[in-house]
């Protein structure tokens, strides 16, 4: 259970010192800070479930979302995220796991973002489509469609046959609404409807 600092003071009000009580659950490893005045209780609970708390408003995409949805071959560990108008990307490193988040662009972060919720948390995660646009937007720039495709299969490592699943038309709505050459390069592709095998 997540709470914040304010909580546990209520929780903890008959010691004569809450604040200690709070730091003797932390050294006991009966509590475990997030960031600063957030606390979780459960020690097993996934790190994904817990990526909007620590930052927000935020989803996760990027590299964690690509493994996610089976695009990519590799585990990631490290809960990726996107924000908009924070300016500088944020690192937060806990008992959970690494923490990561980075902006997109204000016009496309509230679109095909998949709510879930788990035992009681609630988090946010890009569509595979989103989260394709999204890896692509903070990937240096390409100069060409064929760079494009080395991008996505040969340096993401994403695979072909999943990728060529996904739905173009959603992909290149979305890839609209970034100010981004590799975005423009990837709508030029889809649009020539050569993605499908």
């Amino acid at each position: 259970m997540i709470m914040t600092v304010n909580e546990l003071a209520v929780t903890y009000q008959d010691y004569a010192d809450p604040v200690g009580k709070i730091h003797r659950q932390i050294k006991k490893q009966t509590l475990f800070p997030l960031v600063k005045g957030l606390y979780e209780t459960d020690p097993k609970t996934p790190g994904l479930y817990l990526t909007a708390y620590i930052y927000g408003p935020s989803y996760v995409s990027f590299e964690y979302a690509l493994s996610f949805h089976g695009l990519i071959p590799e585990r990631v560990n490290v809960f990726t995220s996107a924000t908009f108008d924070k300016r500088k990307s944020k690192k937060y490193t806990n008992h959970f796991g690494v923490f990561h988040y980075r902006d997109v662009p204000k016009a496309a972060y509230p679109f095909d973002i998949q709510v879930h919720e788990s035992s009681g948390y609630v988090y946010f995660i890009a569509s595979p489509e989103k989260s394709v646009c999204d890896q692509l937007y903070i990937a240096p720039p390409q100069t060409s469609m064929k760079r494009i495709k080395t991008l996505l299969f040969e340096d993401l490592r994403i695979d072909p046959d999943e990728f060529s699943n996904l739905d173009d038309v959603k992909m290149g709505v979305l890839a609209e609404k970034y100010p981004s050459k590799n975005l423009k390069l990837l709508r030029k592709w889809l649009q020539k409807g050569s993605t499908k095998r």
